[in-house]
């Protein structure tokens, strides 16, 4: 079985070059390095190998990260990521205290190379990363695997159920499985994950600390944040999402509304910021010809008068989303009025925010039930319509920054779930030292 799905990987592989070369800013990055071909170390100390997806595992995985580097000094941290933006993450806060890296393509040679230079004794993958070939690969060369903070959604689980006595395979490599919530483990457990190596240790992402406010004081005065104009932060959105949330806010300008509110826009992929102008550009005219033109600026251009009154903020960086919610009167988290699985919740729950989701949160259903039980989330109904999704948009915020009181009682309920649900980290370390110790 896992010579079939090597030999279609190579396949798939192979098909996907052109893609890798016509679209080199976003594919192409650190090529070679997903080929197995790591700078040389002369790190002689035993590897943990921490691999983190993109940006959101990987700010769940400060703390642990922290923890790792303080009590494994005989340890060499490796830190890998799949993504530009979660490498660029991982350079900027972790170079200078750990080895960091592209994960490899799930090829037998690049696997193997990669394995040989880092020199593994522990891999952590975080939430769902099975990569059979590399947990294979990392058991034989004599490293412990385990997978933490995992959750497998039912859509998930089922797409494994197709090739169960595969998985069932793969996941016996694993020795160790630190899942989310009882619903996670119980799932692993149906495809073959074996129950005495399972434990249920919580969601490490309820454990996220706020950051220094430093650059939230440098968006205040360079945007003029005031309470005057309340800001709406839409945060990490998928398309068609942005073109819903903007006909929402456009309905703010239109008699008899008195809220004047401004919006910052985070999408998911900032390479889409570019689409995202095209569409705001349209409003004043054409299909959008009712509303007035709404005015814009990036956050990676230099400083202009402009920033002080456009109605729109782009957030075309990465990495200060989080740090940026305590300027938010109202959060909408994207990826949730679409079938992807809904982004990061948390963070702004964390900042006491008063926080709007979409109906498809399957990724974070967990962390979605826990706040919705305690009154400290808002989620929409299932609107695939584009009238229906910018009606349900309008209302859920309107009326979020009407009522004063209902909002900062939304804020402080998800504040003290966060609160009343961290200590998954810790408990995730106090496995992971028993398994560095053997």
């Amino acid at each position: 079985m896992l010579f079939l799905y090597s030999l279609l990987y190579s396949v798939a592989f192979i098909l996907m070059l052109p893609l890798f070369f016509l679209r080199r800013d976003k594919y192409a990055a650190g090529f070679r390095q997903r080929l197995g071909d790591y700078p040389d170390s002369r790190d002689p100390r035993p590897s943990i190998w921490l691999h983190c997806v993109s940006v959101g595992e990987l700010n769940a995985a400060k703390p642990l990260i922290e923890q790792i580097l303080k009590n494994f000094t005989g340890h060499r941290l490796v830190i890998s990521t799949t993504t530009k933006t979660g490498q660029d993450l991982a350079q900027e806060h972790f170079s200078e205290k750990a080895a960091v890296v592209y994960f490899p393509f799930d090829l037998k040679f690049a696997v193997r190379k990669a394995l040989r230079a880092m020199r593994p004794s522990v891999v952590l993958l975080m939430e769902t990363e099975i990569w059979p070939r590399f947990i294979h690969e990392a058991k034989l060369s004599g490293a412990a695997v385990a997978l933490i903070n995992g959750r497998l959604s039912a859509r998930s689980a089922r797409r494994y159920s197709y090739i169960r006595p595969f998985i069932k395979r793969t996941l016996a490599d694993i020795d160790l499985a630190l899942m989310q919530a009882d619903a996670d483990a119980k799932r692993l457990a149906e495809l073959g994950g074996e129950p005495a190596k399972t434990h249920v240790t919580g969601n490490m992402k309820f454990d996220v600390a706020l950051e220094s406010s430093e650059l939230a004081d440098e968006f205040r005065q360079r945007f003029a944040i005031e309470k005057a104009r309340p800001l709406i932060i839409a945060a990490s959105t998928h398309e068609p999402e942005e073109e819903w949330l903007l006909e929402a806010f456009a309905e703010f300008f239109l008699e008899p509304s008195t809220i004047r509110p401004r919006m910052l826009i985070a999408p998911r992929h900032p390479e889409r910021t570019e689409k995202i102008i095209e569409i705001i550009r349209s409003f004043g005219s054409g299909k959008f010809s009712q509303f007035r033109p709404i005015s814009y600026v990036r956050r990676s251009t230099e400083p202009t008068e402009a920033d002080t009154t456009a109605d729109v903020i782009l957030l075309d960086t990465i990495g200060e989303l989080a740090r940026i919610y305590s300027l938010a009167e109202v959060v909408f988290v994207g990826g949730s009025m679409i079938p992807h699985g809904g982004q990061n919740i948390l963070e702004p729950a964390a900042s006491g925010k008063a926080v709007i989701c979409g109906a498809h949160m399957f990724n974070f259903a967990e962390a979605t039930r826990v706040l919705l039980e305690h009154d400290g989330l808002v989620q929409l109904a299932d609107r695939t319509e584009d009238a229906k999704a910018v009606d349900e948009l309008f209302l859920a915020v309107s009326d979020l920054l009407e009522e004063d009181d209902e909002r900062r009682e939304l804020g402080q309920n998800a504040a003290a779930v966060m609160k009343e649900n961290r200590g998954a980290t810790d408990r995730v370390f106090a496995h992971l030292r028993r398994l560095v110790q053997k």
